[in-house]
């Protein structure tokens, strides 16, 4: 198992898990603080969560009720 972790190219994927972990900060942050969203906050909680950088940014496009 260790000679298949060290044949994994970390300097590609370090930094797409650290971009989808402040993507889903963010997002759960922002959906907090916000009112108002299209369809159930719990639904959107679910979907950034379990679906990642999609839910995140299906959150931002979609999720979000434009006043």
């Amino acid at each position: 198992m260790m000679e298949e972790l060290a044949k994994v190219p970390w300097a590609i994927i370090a930094p797409l898990i650290v971009v989808q972990v402040i993507l889903m900060i963010v997002a759960l942050v922002d959906l907090r603080k916000i009112h108002a969203t299209n369809g159930p906050k719990i639904l959107w909680v679910f979907l950034i969560i379990f679906t990642n950088i999609i839910g995140s940014i299906a959150y931002f496009v979609v999720g979000r009720k434009q006043s």
